[in-house]
């Protein structure tokens, strides 16, 4: 998937949370788009969202707390912006007439699947990250008809500090590294999730003018759906992948359990999620995530 032709409701964009990895992704596809940072807007206030936001708006949401680990004692935090700051989002959206489409986690899963995770699937979220996910998912559904619901897993750029990141700096630092090998889960790289919600948000039409197709028109789109890359990795297998592509010796990376790394947050197993209702929908299926890897290390090479 490539950057072209992806901007179609540029004017109509508004993107939250726009200073994080997928924020900063989308205004890079869509630079006509409206962003907002939790410095600029405060999600869970209800008069500031009806200050920025117009009829017809699209609004990407990827406001999010997710210090995974941090959540399990700073839990008022993670469900201020992680529940209340969508619902108020979800709330002025359907009073105004705007569009939205929330991003969310493959955290809302228990993490014990032996396939890939539907989007109707039981949800068990086992953390407090997960859980307060899933409160703002259930209240975007409740107070959002018209609402969609992106759910995604294991998103990084390469740089600043995501997971591709930190296997960079360590390829430079270190000998050998010692990575997880039996958590399983869809390695995403943040351009590509960001043209999947771009083609997404094309596909919602503009209520407020008499000339926009009509949603009868179009191929339904389900209110939940997943967008990751393609395939399935370990973080102990997309750890030797980076170092492959930066030309180092991928035998560098030695595996350990999960036991062998206990964090104040349970990790899923497997948390894969699957893509066959984001592409039954009529959207283009995100890559293999071993080309998109490689992509990211070209770019940053570059």
């Amino acid at each position: 998937m490539t950057s072209a032709s992806l901007d179609p409701v540029s004017e109509r964009l508004v993107v939250t949370g726009a200073r994080g990895q997928l924020g900063r992704a989308l205004l890079r596809l869509a630079p006509g788009a409206r962003g907002y940072g939790r410095d600029e807007l405060d999600i869970t206030d209800l008069e500031a969202v009806r200050a920025v936001l117009n009829p017809g708006d699209v609004v990407l949401n990827c406001a999010a707390y997710t210090a995974v680990d941090q959540a399990e004692t700073d839990v008022d935090a993670a469900f201020a912006v992680n529940a209340s700051g969508p619902a108020v989002l979800a709330a002025v959206c359907a009073a105004i007439g705007a569009d939205l489409v929330h991003v969310s986690t493959d955290y809302i899963f228990p993490g014990t699947a032996d396939r890939p995770y539907e989007p109707n699937d039981l949800a068990g979220p086992t953390t407090v990250y997960g859980r307060s996910k899933l409160a703002g998912e259930q209240a975007v559904l409740d107070l959002a008809p018209d609402s969609r619901i992106v759910r995604t897993a294991w998103v990084y750029t390469g740089e600043g500090s995501d997971f591709v990141a930190t296997m960079r700096r360590l390829e430079r630092e270190r000998d050998t590294v010692t990575v997880v090998a039996d958590q399983i889960g869809s390695p995403t790289y943040a351009p590509d999730l960001a043209a999947g919600l771009l083609e997404l948000a094309g596909r919602l039409p503009d209520s407020t003018r008499p000339d926009s197709p009509d949603a009868a028109g179009r191929r339904a789109i389900p209110r939940i759906l997943h967008a990751t890359n393609a395939g399935q990795a370990s973080w102990f297998e997309l750890a030797r992948a980076v170092f492959a592509g930066l030309g180092a010796d991928p035998e560098r990376v030695l595996p350990c359990g999960t036991a062998d790394f206990p964090r104040p947050a349970p990790r899923p197993a497997y948390s894969v999620l699957s893509g066959k209702t984001w592409v039954s929908a009529g959207l283009s299926p995100l890559r293999e995530w071993e080309r998109a890897l490689d992509d990211a290390l070209t770019s940053i090479s570059d």
